[in-house]
Formats: structure tokens, sequence, C-alpha cells
């Protein structure tokens, strides 16, 4: 699904490279027409902002947004594990399973980086790929949430893909995020107490220890468990294979 490697880029640190293949990007979305119209425009919409923006301002803007603010991380495990000592072991079975599907995740970024997972969900088969996409799908439609909170034009890439998951938050879930604070970037006294704040997690707390569990998707359970208020779509088939943990 050339979609989700279109958002895989926009979703990693800007560069050159990508502003000049603007152009190209917004070809390849409207030429496989998976997007809704609303969202096409959207995310075109940054697009032209990524494309025309100064790139020293581009990169500082994503490094406010994304590097510091931990409610806006784009590593899956933070908001499921947390500092748990889950998310070491959950890490490690993510690799494997890239790696029995042909994958090489890049070593200088952590496999759960949104940007990894999306590149090797689009290796997939349509349908595996959307199924793949839709178990963090709560994640994103809070992520969405809260960049359309800020105004950012970032939100456009999760609301796609909250759309193309179907992954919904009722009306207490978006109270809940709505009410969250939401320190500016620059303000460093605020950032460093909601770094020293109990883990960010969507899923139910108080869940039984895991390490004896043995495969991803047991180890992605919360992922593929909503947040309150999410509405839940039963898989139609088994997504992750089966890894040992010994041989991880």
């Amino acid at each position: 699904m050339k979609t989700l490697k279109v958002l895989s880029m926009l979703l990693a640190y800007p560069d050159a490279e990508l502003q000049a293949a603007a152009g190209e990007l917004k070809g390849v979305l409207r030429a496989e027409g998976l997007l809704p119209a609303a969202d096409l425009a959207a995310v075109e919409s940054l697009i032209d902002d990524l494309a025309g923006r100064d790139l020293y301002d581009a990169q500082e803007r994503y490094v406010f947004l994304f590097d510091r603010t931990r409610s806006l991380s784009l590593h899956l495990f933070e908001h499921v594990h947390g500092e748990s000592r889950d998310r070491g072991q959950a890490m490690v079975d993510l690799i494997k399973v890239y790696e029995d599907g042909g994958f090489s995740p890049a070593r200088d970024q952590l496999p759960d980086f949104v940007p990894m997972f999306l590149e090797f969900a689009s290796t997939r088969e349509p349908a595996g790929a959307i199924e793949l996409v839709g178990q963090p799908g709560h994640v994103f439609a809070a992520l969405r949430e809260r960049l359309a909170k800020r105004g950012s034009p970032y939100a456009a890439l999760f609301a796609a893909l909250a759309g193309l998951t179907k992954a919904q938050l009722d009306e207490a879930a978006l109270a809940r995020l709505h009410s969250e604070p939401d320190p500016e970037p620059d303000d460093l006294a605020a950032l460093d107490a909601q770094w020293e704040e109990e883990e960010v997690r969507f899923g139910p707390a108080g869940e039984a220890d895991a390490c004896g569990r043995d495969s991803l998707a047991a180890k992605l359970r919360q992922v593929r468990r909503p947040a309150p208020g999410v509405e839940r779509r039963p898989p139609a088939r088994p997504v992750f294979t089966h890894v040992s943990r010994t041989g991880a």
C-alpha cells in the first residue's frame, strides 16, 4: 500500500529530499485513491506546507511536537507500556515480526517508531496492512485529537490513519483528551513535569504481568484492546505470526 508509505515519509523528520518530492507524494496518493476527498485534501495541505516552509522551521516544529511532547510521542509502546518492563520484550518481538516479514528495520530507530511501523505495514497485502495498522488505531485517533487541539497540520496524517482503520473515540474519551494540559514546547519546566508523571497509557490499567507470554499478539494486547469508549472491531484473521521468546 503506497499510501501508507507516503504517510510514513511525512511523519519522518523533514529534510530537503522530502520537500523536493512533494509533487510525487501527492501523485501517489491520488493514483492509489484510498483516502476520502477530505482526508486527501488535508494531507496534501500538509505536503504543501512542508514543501513551502523554510526547512529549519519545519525541522524545529517537528522536534517541538514529537520529540519534546510526551503525549505526542511517535513511539507506539510509549502509549501502551510506558516505562514498564514489558516494553523491552515488546520491542524484541516486534523486530522479530519485521524480520520474519522480510523487512530490515533501521538500526538508528526503535522498532515501534510510527514511520517505521507504517513502512512495514506498506509492504503487506492491503487487507493485512489495514488490520495491522488498525491494532493501534485508538492511539492514532488520540494523536489526531491532540494535534488538532494544537492546530497542527500533522493532525491530517493521523486523521487519515484513523479513517483507514475506522478507529473512533466516544464523547467521554474526546472530553478527556481535550481537557489534558497542553504545555508549550518551549515551556521546559512544564515539559519536565509532564515527563515525570506516571506513564502515558491508553490500555486498561492493572493488567496482569505479561512476562510469561510468548507471542507478539499477546505483547500487543493492550494495543488491540481499545481505550475506554473506543469502538472495537474484531480482526478478520490473525496478523502477527507466533514468535517464540527463546528464538527472539
